[in-house]
């Protein structure tokens, strides 16, 4: 069983920068690969970026390319999620998740069946 603990999530202005944390515990962290949604008020959970077991391979979703950097440290057990030029829209709450079962990287939400309990992040504009 794993479970995974999001952390720092809050309030910023357009422009500025955040960077979330997902503490993992339970099962072999470097062994699956790490991925990081959003939801909105209103509308569905979407798919922001992943990383795969051993850090090498990433892929985004086209509206945070560029601005968000995900990485994980497999010593800490910990992923994380930095955010700069945040925009009004990025606000939602994040979640991160873990798929222990496949190595293809996935962007949707089906084949993760650990997530952590969210963390809110509101952009001001």
């Amino acid at each position: 069983q794993v479970q995974l603990v999001e952390s720092g999530g809050g309030v910023v202005q357009a422009g500025g920068s955040l960077r979330l944390s997902c503490a993992a515990s339970g099962g072999t962290f470097s062994s699956y690969s790490m991925a990081w949604f959003r939801q909105a008020p209103g509308k569905e959970r979407e798919f922001v970026a992943v990383i795969s077991s051993m850090p090498g391979s990433t892929n985004y979703a086209g509206s945070v390319k560029g601005r968000f950097t995900i990485s994980r440290d497999n010593a800490k057990n910990t992923m994380y999620l930095q955010m700069n030029s945040l925009k009004p829209e990025d606000t939602a709450v994040y979640y991160c998740a873990a798929d222990t079962r496949h190595s293809v990287l996935f962007t949707t939400s089906e084949p993760y069946h650990y997530w952590g309990q969210g963390t809110q992040v509101t952009v001001s504009s």
